[in-house]
């Protein structure tokens, strides 16, 4: 079985104490949120976890991966299709930026990338991404 553990943030607060019991948050720092780690990214670590898994004989196959995990097969094959990725481009996809909001790019379009077996091609298909366009991955 997975077992996660949750995000712990941890930051000293100062109150001030008004009257009729109020309180006050005392100027200083504030937490930040910083964002999210980016879908695509999560599902390839978990891609990852998966096979590790099979290798070390910890579950036989997708299918008991899928059982133990209550996915279908078909979702954990599309999981697995993002190991077919280019080391370089699966590494991109690990550092992409922390962010609010809608992710850079897509499970779903990375999926179809993954798909082309030639890792020229899958490049090629990286670059032409609106994402990869507009920043520097």
């Amino acid at each position: 079985m997975i077992s996660e553990s949750p995000l712990r943030l941890e930051f000293t607060m100062h109150f001030e104490r008004k009257p009729h019991g109020k309180k006050k948050l005392v100027a200083g720092e504030t937490p930040v949120f910083v964002g999210h780690v980016p879908r695509v990214a999560r599902v390839l670590a978990l891609a990852h976890h998966f096979d590790h898994l099979i290798a070390q004989g910890a579950v036989k196959d997708y299918a008991e991966i899928a059982r133990l995990s209550h996915m279908t097969r078909a979702r954990v094959t599309q999981i697995m299709y993002l190991k077919y990725l280019a080391p370089d481009l699966q590494e991109q996809l690990v550092e992409l930026p922390m962010q609010h909001g809608k992710d850079p790019v897509s499970e779903k379009d990375v999926r179809r990338i993954a798909m082309f077996p030639d890792w020229m091609t899958q490049r090629q298909q990286w670059r032409a991404l609106p994402m990869t366009q507009a920043t520097d991955y």
